[in-house]
């Protein structure tokens, strides 16, 4: 059997890293479409196929798809895992995350290389809060409602994927994702480290998670898998933590004993988003803190069912919250002595 041919587009993030080195570990042939800008850190391995894509210029992304095959030839499958978290202006978020979807596929279309699945990297986030009285699971009988500019331009990819006829697309829905490398966790983690612990909000808040290689293995299984077309999935651990239980298990592995937690209230957490939010566009440079990352922080209920894709291919996290932050923080240690 010919060894099967995987392009992944976004590979540059910290998920793509992941991405590709799992797509060589289970033996496919690999290409990775990243900016001319895009840092390759750690897509290093020398077996990694390059295809360098202008997203902005429609002819561009025909010419680079095209020249990266030879004629007649197609991607097995593709994992689009492009898109933007965190914008200078709110409308870049379409742009990046609908906008290029939109010109990727209609070109994937046009020259013929639609593969034989497309995952499609959405997110939670996509579905807008809900339930933050019973905190009860979200599920694939949730009407979407999302209340951020991130969240629209996911749910917008995803509505354009489901009428595009001739797309046999997989569609997955993380909730924060987390590992080495990762950023925004990271600064939690560094909080915690110099023993304070910044919650936002009095109400109770029930956080989800998923680490990076179960996410990871999981696109794989799904690509794999006869039953995985057509749908949407929620990928999380499977269980949900209040604040307190993931200081506790960040400030075990770091052998805290003292953490200080320190609540925010709303409308302070509002006023520094607003801010940063002003300074970054000042600086040309994106705030980890915005009015729209506000509304994500403010979010209570991240519980979500994840019965789907354990039916259909399978899916079974390997690592718990304690596992995860534990080779999480190992790789944060290994980084500060270097």
């Amino acid at each position: 059997m010919s060894q099967k041919k995987i392009l992944i587009v976004g590979a540059g993030g910290f998920i793509g890293g992941f991405i590709a080195k799992t797509s060589l570990s289970r033996g496919y042939k690999t290409w990775v479409a990243v900016r001319e800008s895009t840092s390759r850190r750690y897509l290093d391995d020398p077996s990694l196929n390059f295809v360098v894509i202008d997203y902005d210029d429609p002819e561009a992304v025909k010419k680079s798809l095209n020249e990266a095959l030879p004629e007649g030839q197609k991607w097995d499958y593709i994992i689009y895992n492009l898109g933007a978290t965190k914008c200078i202006n709110f409308l870049d978020f379409k742009r990046i995350n609908f906008t290029y979807l939109r010109t990727f596929v209609e070109t994937l279309k046009t020259i013929d290389k639609v593969p034989e699945k497309f995952l499609y990297m959405s997110s939670l986030s996509a579905l807008g809060p809900w339930d933050e009285k019973n905190y009860t699971q979200a599920d694939n009988s949730i009407t979407p409602n999302p209340n951020t500019a991130y969240g629209l331009s996911k749910i917008l990819s995803e509505n354009y994927l489901e009428l595009m006829a001739g797309i046999p697309y997989v569609i997955f829905r993380p909730t924060g994702v987390y590992g080495p490398h990762e950023k925004d966790y990271l600064m939690m983690i560094k909080s915690i480290d110099s023993h304070f612990d910044f919650g936002v909000g009095y109400k109770r808040q029930m956080l989800t998670f998923i680490y990076v290689d179960d996410l990871v293995n999981a696109m794989f299984d799904a690509l794999e898998s006869p039953k995985a077309i057509n749908k949407k999935y929620n990928i999380a651990e499977g269980r949900s933590y209040t604040q307190e239980e993931f200081r506790k298990i960040v400030a075990d592995q770091l052998g805290h004993k003292i953490v200080v937690p320190v609540k925010m209230p709303l409308w302070a957490l509002y006023g520094v988003s607003y801010i940063a939010e002003k300074w970054g566009k000042l600086r040309l440079k994106p705030s980890t803190l915005n009015r729209d990352k506000y509304k994500i922080m403010k979010q209570r209920n991240w519980n979500c069912d994840i019965e789907d894709a354990r039916r259909d291919f399978g899916f079974n996290p390997k690592f718990s919250l304690t596992d995860g932050i534990k080779e999480t923080i190992a790789a944060y240690i290994k980084s500060k002595k270097k």
